[in-house]
């Protein structure tokens, strides 16, 4: 059914210090910024490359944010990174008022986020950092699959002008999209064609969507899966397209249903093609301590719970 096939485990997050290597060398004006997570965030090559552009400033994430904002006054861009859960929840003012309001080009690189963050529980696993930083006027949300596609959209906002938010994650994940891909941002990616549910996914759901779309396969559903790899701005005319064709959708996200992707794809449906919709998200919860396989398969964010939403949307055309 798929063309796509894991080339190997790897971290999102080592795609991230893949791309800053990039830009280490290929762009003067990045400049990088961590607050005391070097090791996490995967940077130590462009640090060792280009110590004069790498500030450290310790555990002071609202420090960071502000300072970063100061740098693009000057003409740097910089990339602000920590955990996903001090990158937003920590810092929400400060990314509000100096980054987003003032529209700095500041691009704040977020780790470790949602359950897969796994043993360090509730408080360091942020489930609604996509829904506070789609509300803030301007900023673009981006949340790639894969160690490539990662890899590709560090590179690739360095080119955009604006605020921007970078979502990844800790775990190694099935790795399946092209080394040499060019990322778009808006631009959602088709990676299977179906013609009876749309299944559209972000991040470390999309490689369950397409395991889903397998299996409902071999039971003689036609599965269409899209990569919605940038939540702001949402590629519209990508998600009407296709459900105009199935008929009914399923959202997959690990996120908060409330506030994600899945939200804001009902927006559009509501507003121009209302269809039957069921999500696969966190149920308004928070997270706990464990294993990253054992949270997914406890809240319901794989492939088997992406293949139940499905065989109940399809119930509702």
């Amino acid at each position: 059914m798929t063309k796509y096939t894991d080339q190997g485990k790897q971290d999102t997050r080592s795609g991230y210090g893949a791309g800053m290597t990039e830009l280490g060398r290929t762009n003067p004006n990045v400049v990088a910024l961590c607050a005391d997570l070097v090791g996490s965030l995967k940077i130590e090559t462009f640090i060792k490359e280009s110590p004069e552009r790498f500030f450290q400033t310790g555990i002071a994430e609202a420090n960071m944010m502000g300072i970063a904002a100061g740098l693009t006054i000057g003409g740097k861009i910089p990339f602000a990174s920590t955990f996903a859960n001090f990158a937003t929840g920590r810092v929400y003012d400060q990314i509000r008022q100096s980054i987003a309001y003032s529209d700095k080009n500041v691009k704040i690189c977020a780790s470790h986020a949602g359950l897969t963050l796994g043993e360090d529980g509730a408080t360091h696993q942020i489930l609604e950092d996509i829904g506070l930083m789609k509300m803030l006027p301007g900023m673009t949300v981006i949340n790639p699959c894969d160690f490539n596609q990662t890899k590709a959209a560090t590179i690739a906002i360095a080119e955009h002008h604006g605020p921007v938010y970078l979502r990844f994650g800790r775990p190694k994940v099935a790795n399946f999209t092209p080394v040499d891909q060019t990322f778009e941002i808006g631009k959602a990616l088709m990676l299977s064609e179906g013609t009876d549910v749309t299944i559209l996914a972000t991040g470390h759901l999309v490689w369950q969507a397409l395991l889903a779309a397998e299996s409902l396969e071999n039971q003689g559903i036609s599965a269409e899966v899209i990569n919605i790899h940038t939540i702001k701005p949402l590629d519209d005319k990508a998600i009407l397209d296709s459900v105009k064709k199935t008929g009914c959708v399923v959202t997959a996200e690990e996120h908060n249903y409330l506030g994600g992707l899945g939200e804001s794809v009902a927006r559009v449906l509501a507003t121009h093609h209302p269809t039957p919709q069921e999500f696969v998200a966190t149920q308004d919860t928070f997270g706990e301590s464990g294993t990253p396989e054992q949270l997914m398969e406890k809240y319901g964010l794989n492939n088997k719970a992406i293949e139940a939403a499905v065989l109940k949307v399809l119930k509702r055309k």
